[in-house]
């Protein structure tokens, strides 16, 4: 299986005792829909490897206890501390609304209130203090902060979001107005 089949859980930080039990922190607002694992993949190396899970369950609310298979003693844990966790793409809890995976709205147009199309979304930008919609209009980079407030409507069946975005801002990307 491939990184770009699945998505990114969270990461090994810590053993949990002796026995080869391991804590993950997880990159998600709902840890709790992840506390009964069958498997998961981790990262070695250039290389998703499945591991099956033993037994998973939260560890004082924010971290994942994970205990593998195969898995046994501190050394053979401490060897995976660091290792990110990965799950397919159809483990995804489907989201309603507004609410949105950033992999899911790629190749979706942006519509802006006022301006109307303002490009097709090519990817996510969440390195920054902000997370951007960056997409393009006519050959022209455009970036929309991803935001509660600038989000009007999320429209699956058409493939599109609807924004209002601040005045000014398509203006300083396409040079209308």
């Amino acid at each position: 299986m491939r990184k770009e089949d699945c998505f990114y859980l969270g990461k090994i930080v810590s053993r949990h005792g002796y026995k080869g039990d391991l804590l993950a922190k997880l990159d998600t607002d709902e840890p709790e829909s992840y506390e009964n694992l069958e498997s998961v993949m981790l990262a070695l190396g250039n290389h998703l490897v499945p591991f099956f899970v033993r037994q998973s369950r939260l560890h004082k609310s924010a971290l994942l206890r994970l205990s593998f298979e195969d898995v046994e003693g501190e050394a053979a844990a401490t060897e995976l501390i660091g290792a990110e966790l990965y799950l397919p793409l159809d483990q995804l809890p489907p989201l309603e609304g507004n609410r949105f995976y950033y992999h899911e709205v790629i190749g979706f147009r942006l519509q802006d209130e006022t301006h109307g199309d303002a490009g097709e979304i090519r990817s996510i930008n969440d390195h920054a203090a902000q997370a951007l919609f960056v997409a393009e209009k006519d050959g022209k980079e455009v970036l929309v902060p991803i935001s509660d407030e600038l989000i009007l409507k999320v429209d699956r069946e058409a493939r599109e979001i609807h924004v209002r975005t601040p005045e000014g801002l398509l203006d300083l990307y396409l040079g209308e107005g």
